[in-house]
């Protein structure tokens, strides 16, 4: 066995909130799996961190005309808020665009690269001549070559689902300006996996005890052959490429991201005033490294990264790799684009965080696919949580406060019933402490469950209400035992419920014990108990098709208003003094201190003007550019928060509310009449 374990999940990428999905693949079940490690008082680390470089990132500033660090900043706060809400306890929490990150990202990329294990190559990539930068996949837009959408993606399209390369696509299009791209030479740094894949597979053959999904498609990729894969990458943020002559280029995320959790963990070091700790965890083959993932994450944390530290030498690598697959949501798959998730800030407003917790981590979907759905969470809580844990629970305690005046009592002469009942509480803490070992984390919460099941029917089937009268000895024993079964599931239950079963012990008056300390007879005969409140109540139908409405809701289109009466009759003389011009929207920035005004240069063919629209609550800077729209020419300039607007764009207002450009095919200049 290791000295020390540490445990890494997934970063989770710092553009928008935490949802079901995200949970379910890499926090909930390291968060179990470090909790159970640590009530076996082992040395365990939990790291994690925001992901904050990369292209949504800087595509979310511009669509929000704001900086990429205070799109990463806002996420990066509101997401470890949220985790801690939520329980996961994670050791240190980083992010990527911490100094600290960036020297240790340059730090191992200069090493690979002074050891020569990179191969320079240059290669014709898509360039914007008007933007005057190369496009990553997502700043191009195109027609899909499989199904013909009209807006997919450099990288995939949206509507089809098809992986696509930028060159794939028919008439492609500049996000930035709308131009269309041509293509020109760059020089990048690439990791040649082809040449490393025998020593990656003769790796990967020493791996024991991963799940077959993950090692199943390690095999899948293997077989297909590795290829040299890009490091860098033509981009203005991110860790900047550590060598000269590259200005301008950065780190690729897929490269960078994984080092945070060396860089975190080496931040969490100097947290704790000891520069050298991480070390320990890193360079000491005494520790066992375990990834907790989803599905989509596998071929970084099982092949690229290891192949990194491989070619750097000096680091451990993964013992294992437990990836989850997918989570899906009421039968459909998860889609933040529509609307169809379930944001953890969100749910927190409603529910409490371990019935969370404990009805996630039934349907976790270890080796396949699962599905979450209101309807189950609300059966897992009633029938389960409440029904059987905590009415076990209250019902021992309130008797034992009712009848014994709060004291646990003398277990004398018990019979085989009793006994059978104490002996599962050790059975069921070597079952359970398996499957943690195992990954088999659902399985550990069923068994779990099982001793709290087993107390309720042993409960039942004894009688104490009725022994009190006739055979007071026994009614005695029965509390005896059962006051032992809920002290051994405050401690078998605390990592998945950790707030509930704190709350537990203080009605136990119980300190937490380690998890080998959990045994027949945990609280002693004259150990003072109270009853105190029910842990968990029903949650009722409404409660739940309030849920199930407002999901919905999320992904149907907003309802239709009714439009705005026609204005009062022109002469035909006055429309005439209306000079509509066709205009090029050549640049758009948002204005200063406005939340409403884009400022917007126009190419009307014979010159250029300035034009401040107030549409910012409807599009930004980068959505507008490369339009040919419909101004009024001849409008009387006038100034606006300093600025000088000669014109006035056209648009027409939908019955939803929302703006539509009033277009033209027409050249620059040209009168329409």
């Amino acid at each position: 066995m290791a000295k020390r374990t540490l445990v890494t999940s997934a970063l989770p990428y710092a553009n928008g909130p935490i949802h079901l999905g995200h949970l379910a693949g890499a926090y909930l079940p390291a968060d179990l799996y470090v909790r159970y490690k640590r009530l076996l008082n082992e040395d365990i680390v939990f790291i994690c961190g925001s992901d904050e470089h990369g292209v949504p990132i800087t595509i979310a500033a511009e669509q929000q005309g704001v900086k990429p660090q205070d799109i990463v900043d806002k996420f990066h706060t509101m997401n470890k808020d949220v985790f801690e809400k939520f329980g996961i306890s994670f050791d240190y929490y980083g992010r990527t665009s911490s100094a600290v990150h960036h020297q240790v990202s340059s730090d191992i990329f200069a090493e690979l690269n002074q050891k020569g294990v990179f191969r320079k190559k240059t290669e014709s990539q898509l360039f914007d001549p008007e933007a005057g930068k190369f496009l990553a996949d997502r700043y191009v837009k195109g027609v899909c070559p499989k199904c013909g959408y009209e807006d997919a993606y450099g990288d995939q399209c949206e509507k089809c689902g098809t992986s696509l390369s930028p060159a794939e696509l028919i008439e492609p299009r500049s996000m930035l300006t709308g131009a269309k791209p041509i293509l020109k030479e760059t020089e990048h740094w690439y990791l040649p996996l082809g040449d490393l894949q025998p020593e990656i597979e003769a790796w990967l053959d020493t791996r024991e005890g991963w799940k077959s999904n993950v090692m199943g498609q390690c095999k899948s990729w293997l077989k297909s052959g590795l290829t040299d894969r890009a490091v860098t990458r033509d981009l203005s943020w991110g860790v900047p490429v550590p060598v000269d002559g590259a200005e301008g280029k950065v780190l690729y995320v897929w490269f960078d991201a994984p080092i945070g959790y060396i860089s975190a963990t080496k931040e969490w070091g100097i947290q704790k005033g000891d520069h050298e700790l991480w070390k320990r965890y890193w360079m000491d083959e005494q520790t066992d490294l375990i990834h907790f993932i989803g599905k989509d994450n596998i071929v970084f944390h099982c092949i690229m990264f290891p192949a990194t530290l491989m070619k750097h030498g000096g680091f451990v690598l993964p013992r294992n790799v437990p990836a989850n697959e997918f989570l899906n949501l009421e039968g459909q798959k998860l889609s933040t684009s529509r609307g169809w998730a379930v944001w953890l800030h969100e749910y927190l407003e409603d529910f409490d965080a371990d019935t969370l917790r404990y009805a996630l981590g039934t349907t976790l979907p270890e080796t396949k696919d699962s599905d979450f759905s209101w309807k189950d969470f609300q059966t897992r809580n009633n029938s389960e949580l409440a029904d059987i844990l905590g009415n076990f629970i209250f019902r021992t305690l309130s008797f034992t406060e009712r009848f014994f005046d709060g004291v646990v009592p003398e277990l004398t002469g018990p019979s085989e019933t009793d006994l059978h009942m104490l002996r599962q509480i050790e059975q069921q803490r070597d079952k359970i402490g398996q499957c943690y070992e195992e990954f088999q984390l659902r399985e550990a919460i069923s068994q779990t469950m099982t001793l709290a099941r087993a107390g309720n029917k042993y409960l039942t089937e004894t009688e104490p209400w009725k022994t009190r009268k006739t055979d007071m000895a026994a009614c005695s024993n029965t509390m005896h035992v059962c006051i032992q079964v809920c002290a051994a599931l405050s401690v078998l239950f605390s990592p998945v419920l950790p707030s509930k079963m704190q709350v537990l012990r203080s009605y136990l008056d119980f300190r937490s014990v380690s998890w080998n300390e959990v045994k027949q007879h945990m609280l002693p005969a004259g150990h003072r108990v109270k009853a105190g409140d029910i842990l968990f109540h029903k949650i009722e139908d409404d409660a739940i098709d309030t849920q199930i409405t407002k999901l919905r809701k999320n992904t149907e289109p907003p309802a239709a208003t009714s439009f705005e009466p026609v204005e009062d009759e022109i002469e035909f003389e006055d429309f005439l003094k209306v000079d509509l011009r066709a205009a090029r929207i050549i640049a758009a920035e948002p204005m200063p201190k406005s939340k409403k005004l884009l400022k917007l240069q126009l190419d009307l063919g014979f010159e250029k003007r300035q034009v401040l629209s107030g549409i910012a609550g409807y599009f930004s800077a980068s959505d507008v550019v490369g339009k040919t729209v419909t101004i009024v020419a001849n409008l009387k300039p006038r100034k606006m928060m300093g600025e000088l607007s000669q014109g006035m764009i056209l648009m027409a207002s939908n019955a939803d509310g929302s703006l539509k450009f009033i277009e033209t095919d027409g050249e620059p200049g040209s009168k329409i009449s």
